[in-house]
């Protein structure tokens, strides 16, 4: 009978300490994504309406065939957009060429189906300046004959790319595989957790400091 009150005991106070100390010291450890580079360019040479400064971006470049690759955009509206759309200054912009607006409004009508798309932004501009504004990511990916790739990125509020320097299957990661339910689920959807909670801790850190 002793036995199985300390057992009682243990579960009921011991183990949610461990579980506790272990959470926290994984929010210590991994408490701030790594700048890969940057800042990148603004949005301004393709609309003077949109930026990235103060705002968390998750930022695509699909290429000319936006319908045929909107099974990327639909898992990245699955996967990452309505988990998190609702936070403040959070939004996914596509950079796509200019003449495929026919596309994008024929994707937009299928995701505002089953998603509320406020705080998607596809903004257009010519293959060339769409390049030019990818390789001033500086990553070590390259765009496909297209003009698109299948990765997306995470640009924080001062337009620098973030990303992993010691993932397990890639080393440095600078985007995520939107083809991949699993590369958005397992990875990139944690990252953005971690970037959101970077600024809610600024933001109290900041609030506290002021009382």
């Amino acid at each position: 009978m002793a036995m199985k009150k300390t057992f009682v005991l243990i579960v009921l106070f011991v183990l949610p300490l461990v579980v506790y100390l272990f959470f926290a010291s994984g929010v210590t450890h991994f408490g701030k994504l790594p700048v890969l580079s940057g800042p990148v360019d603004e949005l301004s040479r393709f609309d003077p309406e949109q930026q990235l400064a103060g705002r968390i971006t998750i930022l695509g470049i699909p290429g000319s065939q936006v319908s045929h690759n909107k099974g990327q955009v639909f898992n990245l509206n699955q996967k990452i957009y309505k988990p998190f759309y609702e936070f403040r200054d959070f939004q996914v912009v596509m950079l796509v060429p200019e003449g495929t607006q026919p596309q994008v409004a024929e994707v937009l009508k299928e995701l505002s189906g089953f998603t509320d798309t406020r705080n998607w932004r596809f903004v257009y501009g010519s293959s060339d300046d769409i390049r030019v504004f990818f390789e001033g990511l500086n990553t070590d990916l390259s765009l496909d004959q297209t003009g698109g790739t299948p990765y997306v990125f995470i640009i924080d509020k001062d337009r620098m790319l973030r990303g992993r320097t010691q993932d397990e299957d890639e080393g440095t990661k600078f985007g995520f595989d939107a083809t991949s339910v699993a590369d958005l689920n397992n990875k990139m959807k944690d990252d953005v957790k971690i970037i959101l909670a970077e600024y809610r801790l600024a933001l109290k850190k900041n609030r506290a400091e002021r009382q």
